[in-house]
C-alpha cells in the first residue's frame, strides 16, 4: 500500500520569489524548518524541528538533493526516524513551479509512503503541508515581496 501527497497552490508572486522561498536556507527556515539546505544536486542536508518521541521521530529530516531545474523543479530525498541511522520513513519530495495567471502555481508531490507503518506519518504530514502552503509560505512570500526579508 502506497499513497502519495499531492497538493497545489497558486501565489501572486512570480516563480523567482517562490523559488527563493524553496531554496534559500534562511528564508526556508522562516516558513518551514531550520536547515542547511543548498540547491545543489548531491548536497546532503537536514531540516530540524522539535523531536516527537511518541511518534518515533528525533526532529531531524535527513535529505539529499536529487534534482534541480532552476525556477521549475526541486526533488529531494526525505528520511526520518528515531535517531541517525534508524530510518522509518524514506520518501521523496518534489516541488514543481509553473508560471500561471501572472503568478506561480506550486505543486508538491511527497511520495513513497509505504505500508501501514507510514500511514499515520502520511496523514500528519499532509495536514502539515496544507498549513505550510496556505499560511506560513503565504506570509513569507508577502514579506519577501514587501522587502521585509
Amino acid at each position: 500500500m502506497e499513497r502519495d501527497i499531492i497538493l497545489e497552490w497558486w501565489y501572486p508572486q512570480g516563480p523567482e520569489e517562490v523559488w527563493e522561498c524553496l531554496t534559500n536556507a534562511e528564508i526556508l527556515g522562516e516558513w518551514f524548518m531550520k536547515n542547511d539546505f543548498k540547491p545543489v544536486v548531491g548536497h546532503k542536508f537536514q531540516f530540524r524541528s522539535k523531536p516527537i518521541p511518541v511518534f518515533n521521530w528525533d526532529g531531524i529530516v535527513y535529505g539529499t538533493v536529487l534534482e534541480i531545474v532552476p525556477l521549475k523543479k526541486i526533488v529531494y530525498r526525505w528520511q526520518g526516524g528515531a535517531a541517525p541511522g534508524k530510518v522509518h520513513l524514506d520518501t521523496t519530495v518534489t516541488w514543481i513551479l509553473k508560471e500561471k495567471d501572472n503568478g506561480t502555481q506550486l505543486r508538491l508531490e511527497h511520495s513513497g509512503f509505504k505500508g501501514m507503518k507510514n500511514l499515520f506519518a502520511r496523514l500528519i504530514m499532509e495536514k502539515g503541508w496544507k498549513k505550510l502552503g496556505t499560511k506560513r509560505l503565504v506570509k513569507t512570500l508577502e514579506k519577501l515581496s514587501n522587502g521585509q526579508i
